[in-house]
């Protein structure tokens, strides 16, 4: 790599975005109801489904044969990009080979990159840009509610090298998701064998003569809150504090940072003061079962419980005791307008009491998954971070390959 020769700057061209792709609005709302979805068919992919850069397969909407084929114009093929038309403009996925066949909902854009023109993972990587995030963000539609059209779209402004050179930058981003990816994946895997060996040890091998007590007893247990809004002296500070929306975007184990800081002056405003790293966080309310391990000493709003293990048990045994009770913990919360579980109902619920010596040799056998699964965080969070550093300077010729290949990852 090396920085731009700006005498190269004619293989970089502005086009219209309609001239490099065909922009389609999804199926107006007569022509798809909710009562037309099925047990069995075609999935289609809603705003709630687009991830980061990359189709969310949970609860997706099924529709059936003749549905399919009567709004065959908005079936997906590999290669396209799907937009959220409302609300979160600049929200797009990449179609992969998966989705190839999947159908998109009205809520939604689709942009299919004429090939001949502009390579469709290139053009999906230059969406992802913070740059063009800003300006999709700047020219939707409407006050309360921010939408983008077919014209919208069609009319943006897109800068793009030639052919053979966008293959190239789209193939090193590429890697560096493939990676990323795998290492998520390897991460479940880990962490489903550690929720089986916690089913096989302390469910299916439970022993009658095992005491059943009150949770609380055996852990200690902490709320928090939020600084002041209105007091800028307590926030851009250098001390991470947490609500569960961290935990939303987190996909990991591990907490490592936290989207909003407090300064000093907002944590002793809040007086509860600092969790010690190892504590399991436990979001108590819409949604509760936020789950995770803090790698950071943190400060917590009042949307968690906070797990700290300084009694009897580890943070990775109640870590997987929380996973596999979450359905008695939702059932032990109330309230009217969300649900939450306090405190002082968390710490009433009942926990069976393994011999500390089958304890100990437990944490001794899963540590080393826990461990696997910290090490890939952390490389994920590095490729993470060099994904995003690239992006914008490939994007913009800033930075220039001069190489044919790329093993490098």
């Amino acid at each position: 790599m090396n920085h731009k020769n700006h005498s190269s700057d004619n293989e970089w061209k502005k086009y219209k975005l309609g001239d490099l792709a065909e922009v389609q609005t999804g199926p107006f709302g007569s022509q798809l109801h909710q009562s037309d979805y099925k047990v069995v068919g075609t999935p289609i992919i809603t705003v709630e489904h687009l991830g980061e850069n990359k189709i969310i397969h949970k609860n997706l909407p099924l529709v059936g044969e003749e549905d399919r084929q009567r709004l065959i114009k908005y079936t997906l093929r590999e290669g396209d990009i799907v937009f959220s038309r409302v609300g979160s403009v600049d929200r797009r996925v990449y179609i992969g080979k998966e989705e190839d066949g999947w159908m998109f909902s009205g809520r939604c854009l689709r942009v299919r990159a004429v090939r001949k023109k502009v390579n469709p993972k290139f053009l999906s990587y230059y969406f992802g840009q913070k740059s063009f995030k800003e300006l999709i963000r700047r020219i939707a539609v409407g006050a309360t509610m921010p939408s983008i059209n077919t014209t919208i779209l069609n009319e943006v402004d897109v800068t793009i090298p030639e052919l053979n050179y966008q293959s190239t930058i789209a193939s090193i981003l590429s890697s560096l998701d493939y990676k990323i990816d795998l290492l998520h994946r390897q991460n479940k895997t880990l962490e489903q064998l550690a929720e089986t060996f916690f089913r096989q040890w302390f469910v299916k091998e439970a022993e009658e003569s095992w005491g059943i007590c009150k949770l609380g007893d055996f852990i200690s247990v902490k709320g928090g809150t939020t600084p002041s809004t209105t007091r800028s002296e307590f926030w851009n500070g250098n001390i991470n504090w947490t609500s569960p929306r961290d935990l939303s975007n987190n996909n990991s184990l591990f907490l490592f940072n936290t989207e909003r800081k407090i300064t000093e002056k907002g944590l002793k405003q809040i007086g509860s003061g600092l969790l010690p790293v190892g504590t399991v966080l436990l979001s108590s309310r819409a949604p509760i079962g936020y789950l995770v391990i803090t790698e950071i000493p943190v400060a917590i709003n009042q949307g968690y419980i906070a797990i700290i293990c300084d009694k009897f048990f580890s943070n990775y045994f109640i870590y997987l005791w929380v996973k596999k009770n979450l359905d008695t913990i939702v059932n032990a919360a109330n309230g009217s307008v969300f649900l939450e579980i306090s405190k002082s109902t968390f710490k009433e619920l009942e926990i069976t009491i393994p011999p500390i010596q089958k304890l100990e040799i437990f944490d001794k056998e899963i540590g080393p998954l826990f461990q696997k699964i910290k090490s890939n965080t952390i490389q994920i969070r590095t490729l993470t971070q060099l994904r995003d550093t690239l992006l914008p300077k490939l994007m913009s010729g800033e930075i220039r390959l001069n190489c044919d290949s790329y093993d490098w990852l």
